[in-house]
């Protein structure tokens, strides 16, 4: 699963029409868009997609946040998927992103960062598994 990452286009981004954008600078860094859709999360999915953060202090603002408007899930697939997408959305803070970064185009602040991005392989796997459950077979 290591050829395999998500990217979920926040609320804020969603909103911000930042859609559009995303893809094409997903699209020019040679990912494959294997799986896409459009959807609301419900407070029990978000709670469940953000476990690893349930013992967090951000994390029913997160919560909250993830399902305040509608999200883009997309199953993005190149070599080395993971590390590049981390590479091209930037660092979790807009702020401290550079130039040519999703983060630093889209992003509002820490938590309205405009795209969540798979951090490890396991994630990954775990995550596109979370929207996509049956990807394998296409």
């Amino acid at each position: 699963m290591s050829n395999k990452t998500l990217m979920l286009i926040k609320p804020r981004a969603v909103k911000n029409n930042c859609i559009g954008m995303i893809l094409n600078t997903v699209n020019e860094n040679n990912f494959r868009i294997a799986a896409m859709k459009m959807l609301q999360m419900t407070k029990k999915q978000a709670r469940e997609f953000y476990i690893v953060h349930k013992d967090r202090s951000f994390y029913e603002d997160l919560v909250d946040f993830m399902t305040s408007g509608a999200i883009v899930a997309v199953l993005l697939e190149k070599e080395n998927a993971v590390e590049d997408f981390r590479t091209l959305i930037g660092p979790t803070n807009p702020k401290e992103a550079t130039e040519g970064t999703i983060r630093y185009a889209c992003g509002y602040d820490i938590q309205q960062n405009a795209v969540h991005g798979s951090d490890s392989p396991e994630n990954a796997e775990r995550e596109c598994n979370f929207f996509f459950p049956y990807a394998e077979r296409f």
